[in-house]
């Protein structure tokens, strides 16, 4: 399972939020909230958080094994 607990983590301790992501950098809040509700993104998406939030991908997803 692929968790996005990373990116909110981020997100805080960067001082960003969603507000800021969707009317200043024009990221889509449809993707936002399909990261809340635990569905795929694309990586191109992904490249986008990383670059926006200068960061590294384990700071946005973390894999979790299904037990």
């Amino acid at each position: 399972m692929i968790s996005y607990a990373p990116f909110y983590k981020t997100l805080l301790e960067k001082g960003v939020t969603e507000y800021h992501l969707i009317y200043k950098q024009g990221f889509s809040a449809n993707i936002l909230h399909r990261m809340k509700h635990g569905k795929t993104i694309t990586l191109k998406t992904l490249d986008t958080l990383c670059f926006i939030l200068n960061c590294g991908v384990s700071d946005i997803i973390e894999y979790i094994p299904d037990e």
